[in-house]
């Protein structure tokens, strides 16, 4: 007898799942760029602004490279050892994203320390105006950098193993 093959339904319902869930990850040289770019177009229209000289030219210098540096050490540390560390993957989202930021800040704070105090032991007699401001530029970069590559970061790692999860089902 004849037999009619109907198409099967749910075959390109698993073609369209199979081509949504691709793993997201984060790319790191982007990160830095946003991180050096987003804080230093804002601080620098601030400094336009309020007419602020030195606030221009340190959203170029101190508070975009910070951020951008701070996104680096970031993102090399949550690439390599971080992400095989359970309570990171299994926390809250806020928890995970506040001990990071707590920790960015506190390093910017350490690096400020660090620029300040070598830059008046190796220029002694000279002041220089953008050493007053690392004090605060460098803990707020670090804070805004390591909250936002960390949140990218978990979003990512979330996502993914929550559609592992689901796969194994």
């Amino acid at each position: 007898m004849y037999q009619m093959k109907y198409p099967n339904p749910t075959d390109d319902v698993h073609g369209i799942k199979a081509a949504g869930s691709k793993k997201k990850t984060i790319v790191l040289w982007r990160e830095v760029v946003m991180a050096y770019a987003a804080p230093a177009i804002m601080a620098g229209i601030g400094g336009l602004v309020t007419a602020d000289r030195n606030l221009q030219i340190g959203a170029l210098t101190t508070i975009g490279g910070a951020s951008a540096l701070m996104a680096l050490m970031i993102g090399l540390l949550l690439r390599s050892r971080v992400s095989h560390i359970r309570w990171v993957i299994g926390a809250p989202h806020l928890v995970v994203v506040g001990v990071f930021a707590l920790a960015g800040s506190t390093f910017g704070l350490y690096a400020a320390w660090m620029t300040s105090g070598l830059l008046e032991i190796m220029i002694p007699s000279n002041h220089l105006a953008w050493v007053d401001r690392v004090w605060i530029d460098f803990p707020l970069s670090g804070f805004i950098a390591s909250t936002i590559v960390t949140w990218r970061w978990r979003l990512a790692v979330t996502t993914n193993f929550s559609s592992k999860r689901r796969r194994k089902k």
